[in-house]
């Protein structure tokens, strides 16, 4: 592999944005149905096999004494966790490539989400050729951000702001669907229409199943964001969260498999069903893999700097913010997971009158006295805070951060 990183700490930032990238890339090559988005994913599974490799054999040379290699014992943890991470993805994508079957349904209503992954190559003489990605302000333009690049075999996770695209670059974009087809114009591609699929009327006792399978990729998903900020943090309240979700989700599996069972029954042919179990249990495996990530918060055991100094460098943080009453957020409403004015952030999950609503979909209201667990980059944290009706202030003995209300100051 070529430009491999040097050191423990930038590989184990390279591996947590790569498995990331691989369940947005396997989630959307099923709701798209693209195989060739399915093929990028079995791809990245190859760069993040040798970054495992590499990652170990660094861990057992390090680990010296027996104080390093209890360190170093958490360290191949969370290693395994990211691993496990990047397979569920791979399960995901080998629905799509080895046709296992998916009832149109579920394709309908997850395809149509607000916050999609999308794949599009740079077109020689396009718009985008030649600038620089900064300059392109895409998350402005199309309401679509780029997560990766891949440049002939080589690729760029997380791209900077002064990276220029070439003609046939690959883009891994993530945003709304709304913003598609004006980027592929801009990347001087084809106008891209959702595969039709005919809906088989022999199936659609599934529609309970469907939302089962729907709600378990928000849950799945939430909680592997949060599990990241709570070992980041080594906050005991996000791991409880985390764990809560994973149980959740084995309910939800349980429920998935009596209605897809109950299905079969009823139609002639249960082969379209095979892609509903196999989703099922890598969204599943997602969950499993989150709360293998906060084991080590959760038993209150060291944690190795090398992972916090990792941890801390990922362009994304998780937040925790209640609204105040009169914030410029107290009666906004949420049109898909997008949070305040630009500040980079998206909703993974909303405490709103004594329960949690995790992915929530469509119009949502937000009031006073609700808190928000946030996604998004580091630096749009404060801007975010405001617009709660928050200052974030850093404490300079301790260098943690409080919100303080703005009447307050």
């Amino acid at each position: 592999m070529e430009d491999r990183p040097r050191n423990l700490r930038a590989m184990l930032t390279e591996a947590k944005d790569t498995s990331e990238l691989m369940v947005d890339l396997g989630y959307a090559a099923l709701f798209f149905t693209d195989a060739r988005m399915a093929e990028e994913v079995e791809e990245l599974e190859e760069r993040l096999s040798e970054l495992v490799h590499e990652m170990r054999e660094v861990c057992v040379l390090a680990a010296r004494a027996p104080r390093e290699a209890e360190q170093m014992s958490g360290v191949l943890h969370v290693v395994a966790a990211i691993e496990r991470m990047g397979n569920a993805a791979v399960d995901i994508a080998r629905i799509v490539t080895h046709h296992l079957g998916i009832p149109a349904a579920l394709l309908a209503d997850l395809s149509a989400a607000q916050e999609v992954s999308h794949r599009v190559r740079v077109r020689d003489g396009s718009a985008l050729a030649g600038r620089q990605l900064a300059d392109v302000e895409l998350p402005m333009e199309v309401g679509m951000r780029v997560v990766a690049i891949r440049r002939g075999r080589d690729w760029m996770i997380d791209p900077d702001g002064d990276d220029i695209f070439v003609p046939d670059d690959v883009l891994i974009l993530r945003g709304s669907r709304d913003g598609i087809n004006e980027l592929r114009e801009l990347a001087g591609a084809p106008e891209w229409r959702p595969a039709t699929i005919e809906e088989d009327p022999a199936i659609t006792d599934l529609d309970r199943a469907v939302d089962v399978l729907v709600d378990m990729k928000n849950v799945s998903e939430a909680a592997a964001g949060i599990a990241y900020s709570a070992l980041l943090f080594q906050d005991q309240g996000l791991t409880a969260e985390v764990m809560q979700l994973e149980d959740r989700l084995d309910e939800m599996r349980e429920q998935l498999e009596l209605w897809v069972l109950r299905a079969a029954a009823e139609t002639v042919d249960p082969s379209p069903l095979r892609g509903l179990l196999h989703l099922g249990v890598a969204a599943e495996e997602i969950g499993d893999a989150a709360q293998q990530l906060v084991w080590l918060v959760e038993n209150g055991e060291e944690m190795h700097p090398v992972l916090k100094v990792a941890l801390g460098e990922a362009d994304d943080v998780v937040v925790r913010y209640p609204i105040a009453p009169g914030a410029d957020l107290d009666g906004a409403e949420l049109v898909g997971s997008a949070l305040g004015d630009d500040t980079g952030f998206h909703l993974l999950a909303l405490h709103q009158r004594g329960r949690y609503v995790y992915r929530p979909r469509g119009r949502v209201t937000l009031h006073a006295g609700d808190v928000v667990l946030a996604t998004g980059p580091r630096e749009g944290r404060t801007k975010l805070a405001r617009q709660c009706g928050y200052r974030l202030v850093e404490d300079d003995d301790t260098g943690e951060l409080e919100l303080v209300p703005v009447a307050a100051t």
